[in-house]
């Protein structure tokens, strides 16, 4: 199973853990993500990143849709991949959630399914140079004609001769978007996959592939986890429990919260509820302390070396073909030997 790394985004102050990306680069990790909020952006850490390392892929995890133009994120990621050299960009995008979506960026929420299957197709398009780009779809079209236009908009092919073959990766989680994602993009982020979970999502899956005609060993599922190496397991459940109750409590509107939502899928309706509510309510305290010691710990790799690397079997056995985890030094060096990477070094 291929390796990754997560550097998430930025608290009040940005760090950038260099020695810690270039150690899993040694080890023979595949790749290294950023992701994004309302603070750091996730592209600029990959270029500086680019320069420190020599091979690591260079992924996000991801890119909010509505804070760029798909032209823009096209350019963005093309510059990316010539910087590092080339293959080495993974260009992953998410919708986010209209509260950062309207109140952020100030666009509409619109309706994502279409806005994402525009987004990704104009985004090809670009990449690929073989005509002047045009679009017309159902959220995003190219060019522009709508209201406020001069009605002058002309195609245009990029001046950058780019790497059509940058790959798309879409965090997903619903059934109609995780089938799309199968269907047009190259690999799938999903939100809130841990073993076990592959049989609710494999007919989606094997669906969207169907759809395209693709085969399905030509379609990456990069997974996601926290990993704590330490002796006290319970210590270690707690730890990650404010995060949680933070993303399925207030990460979102009460009506559309998407953690929410996995964590009700997951089996955990009546916890995913009661943590909203305490978690809206200002009780956060006691919204953490309502997040369920089994939920925490079916989707974190926590404990000594030898429990870590006794669950990360299930991994392997989870249909995922990648899994990035979140962990410091100790971490890095623990699940490259958990995962017996074929270039294991220092």
């Amino acid at each position: 199973m291929k390796l990754g790394l997560m550097l998430g985004y930025s608290g009040a102050d940005l760090k950038i853990p260099v020695e810690d990306v270039q150690l899993a680069e040694r080890l023979g990790y595949d790749s290294v993500w950023t992701a994004e909020a309302y603070g750091s952006d996730a592209i600029t850490p990959l270029a500086y990143l680019a320069a420190r390392t020599e091979r690591i892929r260079l992924g996000t995890a991801v890119i909010q849709l509505a804070g760029r133009t798909p032209a823009n994120a096209a350019m963005a990621f093309a510059t990316l991949d010539a910087i590092a050299g080339g293959n080495r960009a993974i260009c992953g995008i998410g919708v986010s959630g209209p509260q950062i979506v309207e109140g952020w960026y100030g666009q509409p929420w619109g309706k994502p399914y279409y806005r994402i299957r525009d987004y990704v197709q104009i985004m090809k398009k670009i990449w690929a140079r073989e005509e002047p780009v045009t679009h017309d779809g159902k959220e995003i079209s190219l060019p522009y004609t709508g209201p406020g236009a001069m009605g002058v908009g002309k195609p245009l092919k990029s001046i950058l001769h780019m790497n059509p073959n940058i790959p798309i990766f879409l965090g997903t989680g619903m059934e109609s978007t995780v089938k799309l994602t199968a269907e047009i993009a190259d690999g799938w982020l999903p939100l809130g996959f841990v073993p076990g979970t592959a049989p609710l999502y494999d007919p989606w899956i094997e669906e969207g592939l169907a759809r395209a005609g693709k085969p399905s060993g030509s379609f990456e599922k990069q997974a996601m986890t926290q990993v704590i190496v330490t002796d006290d397991v319970k210590f270690a459940l707690d730890k990650l429990k404010p995060g949680i109750a933070l993303y399925v409590g207030g990460m979102g509107h009460k009506s559309i919260n998407f953690h929410k939502e996995m964590m009700v899928r997951r089996g955990f309706g009546d916890a995913a509820n009661r943590i909203q509510e305490l978690f809206l309510a200002k009780r956060k305290a006691e919204a953490i302390a309502a997040v369920p010691d089994e939920f925490v710990d079916s989707g974190a790799l926590v404990g000594p070396a030898a429990r870590i690397k006794e669950k990360f079997r299930a991994w392997e056995d989870s249909g995922a073909t990648g899994l990035t985890i979140s962990g410091n030094a100790e971490a890095i060096r623990i699940m490259a030997e958990a995962a017996r990477l074929n270039f294991a070094r220092e």
